[in-house]
């Protein structure tokens, strides 16, 4: 028998942005409990995106998770002996889970000199509507 839901854990803001949606995306960008290692990253990223576009790096990022956020997603269904793919909403939490995890190993595959630069040019193209991140929304 299933239990019920898991409860959602309290997550603190950033230090820079005083922004919770910044620490969840830093807690999946992390490897290894490296936690300092991986806002320095993100941090870094930020800068670099900063100094690409006009819009700051804060809106450009938010911008671009919101890009790559899923609107409804396909689930199997059985129905008398045959599965079928069913297309259903995605709940708000969700939605926002896959886009980060999404843009983060769409970042990783990317060719780049460091993460910091493969993160940023992953931001700018999820924020421009193209790149690895933006298609596997489509998909």
């Amino acid at each position: 028998m299933r239990k019920g839901r898991a409860k959602r854990r309290i997550v603190t803001p950033d230090p820079r942005y005083g922004n919770e949606m910044v620490s969840v995306f830093v807690n999946n960008l992390m490897k290894d409990g490296k936690k300092s290692l991986a806002y320095k990253i993100f941090y870094d990223a930020m800068d670099i995106v900063d100094s690409k576009t006009e819009e700051g790096g804060l809106d450009s990022w938010k911008k671009a998770v919101e890009n790559v956020t899923p609107q409804v997603e396909v689930r199997s269904r059985r129905v008398g002996g045959a599965t079928f793919q069913i297309p259903q909403p995605v709940r708000d939490s969700r939605k926002i889970a896959l886009g980060i995890k999404w843009m983060i190993l769409n970042a990783r595959k990317r060719n780049g000199k460091g993460m910091e630069q493969k993160l940023a040019d992953e931001i700018i193209s999820a924020f421009k509507e193209e790149g690895g991140a933006f298609k596997k929304k489509e998909d």
